[in-house]
């Protein structure tokens, strides 16, 4: 008999969190074996810019495509098949025995990866309330993500001194199998397809919703998607912040060795501060954001907020250029980062908000225009480093792309009227086009 008040939500968010943090560990894994890597397969560092937009041009298309196929035919699905084929990748990176090889790899790692996002967003539109979102996708997009980094320096650099880099690799394979075997039994599409949930739970959850997410399944409309202006505002804005996560997630590690001739574990540890920097930034950001949106009802202001945020957090940057020291540098970078994850879930908050009767097609739009950054940023930062023999030149351009994407964000939103669904206690307020 099913308890009168279940919590199956707060389950199937625990597995999309768990999802992305070996999700994030698994990709940022290479810029902590980059060294024994290059000499193994003997890649310079601008071909190590080229591996690291690799990953990007694959999850760039199928985070794009993977958004109707998770509308059509379910989170659940979706994900499943992209956990096992990027477990397997990256299980075959140790061998995959030059740049090419590696070069394929890591695109075909992306394609795997690109579903997770846009699975995710729709996971929680249709498992949570939109009085429960903000937090909820600050844990998805914003905790989980920084989460992984915090702690996947420290254990990859643990990793690869105890067991080399090659087994580090396949250790974090086994993770990914691991989370396919728990998400076989355990997730589900919808709350009306998981036996444990209570009539409480699937109350309080369509209480939330407005009546176009209900649906499980649906044919998609571009329409709507391609004409929507808030949602290019949110691509624009998740472009500018993506360069400077990208920037940091492939070249953090080898800027501290190299401009402080830190070793590998010491960069591993230096590198904690950033990323808790951004849990704290995450937290701060769904907790705003709902608080917000629990007295205004206007999505409208979730965009103010990223925009500010962002605007601080390209301010943050400039110290680093101006008087450059380790101390500087990593307080500075963690400022900088930390104000950039108070955006980390907003984001498909605002994508649900802008089109939320195909919320997998809207994160997928958002989601591409986040790894468009992640094919430019590595491979600009490269070009940088390898022309100038500094970084200076990267953080300058990761400002003013904050500044361009925040003032986007602030000034340019569209602002139509129409109701939010009686049936979640909704008035008539400004929503997204």
């Amino acid at each position: 008999m099913r308890s009168s008040r279940s919590h199956v939500r707060w389950l199937t968010l625990g597995l999309i969190v768990a999802l992305i943090v070996i999700n994030y560990i698994d990709r940022s894994a290479v810029s902590y074996a980059v060294d024994p890597l290059s000499e193994a397969f003997g890649i310079s560092k601008s071909q190590y810019g080229l591996i690291s937009s690799a990953f990007s041009v694959g999850y760039m298309v199928f985070a794009f495509c993977a958004g109707p196929l998770v509308d059509r035919y379910g989170a659940r699905r979706i994900l499943l098949v992209g956990v096992a084929l990027w477990s397997v990748v990256t299980a075959v990176t140790p061998v995959s025995g030059s740049f090419i090889g590696l070069f394929v790899t890591r695109v075909i790692l992306g394609a795997g990866e690109g579903p997770g996002f846009p699975a995710a967003t729709r996971t929680v539109s249709r498992w949570l309330p939109q009085k429960e979102r903000g937090v909820a996708l600050a844990m998805v997009g914003g905790v989980a993500v920084a989460g992984s980094l915090l702690i996947g320096g420290p254990l990859v650099t643990q990793l690869i001194a105890g067991v080399g880099w090659r087994g580090m690799f396949w250790v974090l394979a086994v993770l990914g199998a691991l989370w396919f075997a728990a998400a076989w039994v355990l997730l589900r599409n919808t709350p009306e397809e998981h036996s444990r949930v209570s009539e409480w739970e699937r109350a309080h959850i369509a209480a939330g919703q407005l009546e176009e997410e209900r649906s499980s399944k649906g044919r998609v409309h571009w329409r709507p998607v391609l004409t929507n202006r808030n949602l290019w505002i949110i691509a624009v804005g998740y472009f500018a912040w993506g360069f400077m996560f990208w920037g940091f997630m492939y070249w953090l590690p080898d800027y501290l060795s190299s401009e402080y001739d830190l070793s590998i574990t010491a960069v591993g540890l230096f590198t904690v501060a950033p990323w808790a920097a951004g849990v704290v930034g995450a937290l701060l950001g769904g907790v705003i954001t709902d608080r917000v949106f629990a007295r205004t009802a206007s999505p409208r202001s979730r965009l103010t907020i990223m925009g500010v945020a962002l605007l601080l957090s390209g301010a943050s940057l400039v110290p680093i250029v101006v008087a450059p020291s380790l101390t500087v540098s990593v307080t500075f970078i963690s400022v900088g980062v930390g104000l950039g994850f108070i955006t980390g879930g907003i984001w498909w908050v605002a994508a649900i908000d802008a089109v939320p009767a195909q919320p997998g097609v809207a994160a997928g739009f958002a989601d591409a225009a986040f790894a468009l950054s992640g094919i430019v940023a590595p491979s600009v930062m490269g070009f940088i480093v390898s022309s100038t023999g500094s970084f200076s030149s990267g953080f300058v351009v990761m400002s003013a792309l904050a500044v361009i994407g925040a003032g986007s964000m602030l000034v340019l939103p569209k602002r139509d009227r129409r109701p939010l669904d009686t049936a979640a206690g909704g008035r008539p307020d400004l929503v997204a086009s």
